[in-house]
């Protein structure tokens, strides 16, 4: 069962039920898989709105792994949708607030703020 504390969501796709968390691991993933370069090139991308579906498997695939399912891209690409459109996409808007916060900025500033090396 998900726990949201813990930034968990849960997800029914294809009469399976999954955990969807998005990890400090997914995040690093995800930001190589989609060439983003850094936290905030991810957070830009990821909210310009118009996602490609690539871009979704890479992000279903990380918050997948992030959940604790041994799934590769190529197995998220051959997961049944069966109509559950709707539902993974509302599941990976969850997980994106739980990890980012709601209304969190296309651009956050660095958790370290501007005194980094100082």
């Amino acid at each position: 069962m998900a726990n949201r504390r813990r930034g968990e969501v849960p997800l029914a796709l294809g009469g399976h039920r999954y955990t969807l968390c998005l990890t400090l691991g997914a995040l690093a993933d995800l930001e190589d898989a989609l060439r983003a370069g850094d936290l905030a090139g991810l957070s830009q991308r990821l909210a310009a709105g118009r996602p490609r579906t690539a871009d979704l498997i890479a992000l279903l695939g990380a918050a997948l792994r992030g959940g604790g399912h041994a799934l590769t891209d190529e197995d998220v690409r051959r997961l049944p949708l069966a109509g559950d459109m709707d539902a993974l996409v509302e599941a990976l808007a969850e997980v994106l607030e739980a990890a980012f916060g709601a209304g969190a900025p296309a651009n956050p500033p660095p958790p370290w703020g501007e005194e980094r090396g100082a």
